[in-house]
């Protein structure tokens, strides 16, 4: 009769449940600290086990431990959370890579290549940490910096527009009304005995009209030759004029914010048309609207 060989051995429980037994516990949790807790895998921060093992030493058939068993019961109970970095514009994240190190010098150079050209922009670098890599996959530095080279000149170009679209801090960041010019600033013309103060864009009777920048209607009324007439003061002594209106929806006090519907062209006034009258004052002096809309 064969006799089962029976050695010293620990019974594993975990939540009081029986799962198996090990031949050695100092090599079992070897195992654990290597295979889950540090493992060779690049970005973990660190590795929570949301079991608690408990070994009761036995005697057991050393034919019948259970080490593989028992180890995939542990990790399948375990929680691994990454840390990686971000390369963020103005706080939010465009792209991961998975150095602290190499993200600050793609940062650094990206400064250095946009100093001067990036007024409203902010580039830096985000610790982030993830127990789901899938969403937040990395890339190489150097494709990391691409990305973020083609999302940086689309802001340079803005920047520049925008710079372009500026007077004494007044952004006009849109056309008042789509339409054809029909009459430019400066234009010398036999329907009026004087140069020609602000630009006439043509467009049908009710079609909206818009703020060109953010204001405060300081004139809402009949004016002589503007017709219905609405005024915007844009702070910094700035101030534009929409003539010859056949409706008139703001009112004067009223904050209104560019691209905010205020007005509807139309013909009143002296006119021989439905068009806008469009006008850009400076401290009461009319400039060229076309320096910033309608380039």
């Amino acid at each position: 009769m064969t006799m089962s060989k029976y050695e010293l051995a620990y019974k594993v429980t975990i939540s009081g449940e029986e799962v198996g037994y090990i031949s050695s516990k100092s090599q079992f949790e070897q195992l654990i600290n290597n295979e889950i807790l540090n493992p060779d895998e690049e970005n973990v921060a660190y590795v929570d086990i949301n079991v608690e093992p408990e070994y009761h030493i036995t005697l057991a058939d050393i034919d019948d431990t259970d080490e593989e068993k028992i180890f995939a019961k542990i990790k399948e109970n375990s929680v691994t959370t990454y840390r990686l970095y971000a390369i963020a514009i103005n706080g939010e994240n465009k792209t991961y890579v998975n150095g602290k190190e190499e993200a600050e010098q793609a940062v650094a150079d990206l400064k250095q290549e946009y100093e001067g050209k990036l007024t409203e922009t902010e580039i830096s670098v985000q610790e982030l940490y993830t127990q789901n890599l899938e969403t937040l996959a990395t890339v190489e530095v150097a494709s990391a910096v691409s990305a973020m080279e083609e999302e940086l000149n689309v802001k340079v170009q803005y920047e520049e527009a925008k710079k372009a679209a500026t007077l004494d801090g007044v952004y006009f960041a849109t056309k008042p009304v789509s339409g054809n010019i029909t009459s430019r600033f400066g234009a010398v013309e036999s329907i009026r005995d004087h140069v020609h103060q602000g630009m006439d864009i043509a467009a049908p009777g009710g079609t909206p009209i818009v703020a060109a920048a953010d204001g405060t209607v300081t004139f809402a009324g009949w004016s002589g030759g503007y017709g219905n007439l609405l005024i915007i003061s844009h702070g910094n002594g700035i101030q534009t004029y929409y003539g010859h209106c056949s409706k008139l929806y703001a009112s004067v006090g009223q904050t209104v914010s560019a691209g905010e519907k205020i007005a509807a062209v139309g013909t009143t006034g002296y006119s021989t048309g439905n068009h806008l009258h469009f006008e850009i004052r400076k401290n009461g002096k009319q400039v060229n609207p076309q320096k910033y809309v309608y380039k």
